[in-house]
């Protein structure tokens, strides 16, 4: 959007970055603690709020004022932006609170959640447009009342550095700890791991191939709290085909998520409308098929469709019965693999950049004259 014209004001929490912005963005952080390891709770998302907004409202004007939802109640302080600086107000919904919080184990008062849902609901409304990345979000919010000419769809896209890579040379798979070469069936997780993602069907399945399948190893990359307890049962079941290696860095990416021959994405079925696991459009990027462990009637379900399967995340033996079918027929996982890049390289961020700007222009004021306009997209970084 910098490239294109447009002045783009960067509103973050936390501490200030010794990485310098980009030509045409510039970043304001808060200074604020943003907690790390575990999920923070509502205290400090209400604390995160109250800073994100405090610097905001203290900045020069500006022509489109675009919220995020993390924290996840930003989306009530975008129509206070817009009529303090004169703007429009775009939220754009990665993740629908506070109905997505109890999922995520954050605890609230029912009372409370009821009140701050009717408070977004009301938000949402007031907003000039509001972006959905997935239709069942889109179909939920438009249940909250949103004006259907006000509701746009942009799904995420890929990380342009994620490729397809071929297995063999992939030094991945020659990690220490050993995935044993290129002999095994590796199945894989990557990526946060909390409890809107469930992982029980994931250990029943690999518990059932250990010793029919022992040529087939699950494997998790990532952090998140969700990790702990896997871990836990899988030395409680004695399993020696599930490991977990650490998070990977970004320049390692499309290396890591290469190396699998299948993939997991997993979410729990209470959080259908509310998230679309990002993680998907990371794996079809790299050219491999997928299980979608989640509810069928999702976006993720139905961005599945020719290149993998969707299963109900808590059957391990639909699960096991899945892997062994891909592990036994290559050919299927190739031509599945294919259809996923070819889908994944139809989106790309160059593309969602053109039509995010597309949403931000048609939400100008009537009354902006020609000086060059200004966004300013707010999150918690």
């Amino acid at each position: 959007m910098a490239a294109a014209g447009w002045r783009v004001t960067v509103v973050a929490d936390g501490a200030e970055s010794r990485v310098d912005s980009p030509a045409g963005i510039a970043l304001h952080r808060t200074g604020g603690n943003v907690p790390e390891g575990e999920r923070p709770d509502a205290r400090a998302y209400l604390d995160s709020l109250c800073r994100l907004t405090g610097l905001a409202l203290r900045l020069p004007r500006h022509d489109v004022v675009v919220t995020m939802t993390d924290p996840p109640m930003l989306a009530l302080a975008g129509p206070m932006l817009a009529a303090r600086h004169g703007a429009a107000s775009l939220h754009w919904c990665q993740d629908l609170y506070p109905d997505l919080l109890p999922v995520l184990g954050v605890r609230m008062p029912s009372i409370l959640r009821r009140l701050a849902g009717r408070g977004i609901a009301r938000a949402l409304r007031r907003h000039d447009g509001v972006i959905a990345i997935g239709r069942c979000m889109r179909d939920r919010i438009a249940a909250m009342g949103v004006k259907g000419e006000r509701l746009c769809l942009l799904p995420n896209w890929p990380d342009p550095v994620i490729r397809p890579l071929p297995k063999p040379g992939n030094g991945f798979r020659n990690l220490p700890g050993g995935l044993e070469g290129e002999s095994r069936f590796l199945v894989a997780y990557s990526g946060t791991l909390g409890l809107a993602h469930p992982m029980d069907g994931v250990v029943e399945a690999a518990a059932r191939l250990q010793d029919s399948d022992p040529t087939i190893l699950f494997l998790l990359i990532g952090e998140g709290r969700g990790f702990a307890a896997v871990e836990g049962e899988a030395r409680r079941r004695g399993l020696r085909n599930l490991r977990r290696i650490p998070w990977q860095p970004a320049d390692r990416l499309a290396e890591s998520l290469s190396t699998a021959d299948l993939h997991l994405v997993t979410m729990h079925p209470a959080a259908e409308g509310m998230l679309v696991p990002s993680k998907l459009v990371g794996v079809q990027a790299v050219g491999r098929p997928c299980l979608f462990l989640g509810p069928r009637g999702s976006e993720a379900a139905a961005r599945v469709g020719g290149c993998g399967l969707v299963i109900d995340p808590f059957d391990g033996a639909a699960i096991a019965d899945a892997v062994r079918s891909y592990a036994a027929d290559p050919l299927r996982c190739a031509a599945e693999g294919a259809h996923a890049a070819r889908q994944s390289a139809a989106w790309t961020a160059d593309g969602a950049a053109t039509a995010f700007a597309a949403i931000a222009e048609r939400l100008l004021p009537a009354r902006r004259i020609t000086p060059p306009m200004i966004a300013r997209p707010l999150h918690n970084a």
